[in-house]
């Protein structure tokens, strides 16, 4: 099963050498066992556009969805046999000692068929 990692943090978090150096290290652990399916970290939240479609008209609008303290900056999606693996992989994942990680399943019966 496929599990989203959502990777928040809040705005004072500035990455250091070593820990992307552990993130790049986790990452080729995480393909090398075939439970890394894909990654990226994201373009500050400030960046973000969302987008509704009320009545069909459409409403952007600058910024997150949400005006938490912590947003979302990254996004791991694993393949695993359980959620109890998942949390396992996703408490490895050097982020999850300086941030936020929420572990997701995801809804693969709508994408099958």
């Amino acid at each position: 099963m496929n599990y989203l990692l959502i990777i928040a943090h809040d705005d004072g978090f500035a990455p250091t050498e070593r820990l992307v150096a552990e993130i790049m290290d986790w990452i080729k652990s995480m393909e090398a066992r075939g439970i890394r399916v894909q990654g990226n970290p994201l373009r500050p939240a400030s960046e973000a556009v969302t987008v509704r479609v009320r009545d069909g008209r459409i409403s952007p609008s600058a910024g997150p969805f949400s005006r938490s303290r912590e947003q979302m900056c990254a996004y791991e999606l694993i393949q695993c046999a359980s959620l109890d693996i998942a949390v396992e992989v996703a408490a490895k994942h050097p982020m999850a000692a300086v941030a936020t990680i929420e572990v997701r399943p995801v809804w693969s019966q709508l994408s099958e068929g």
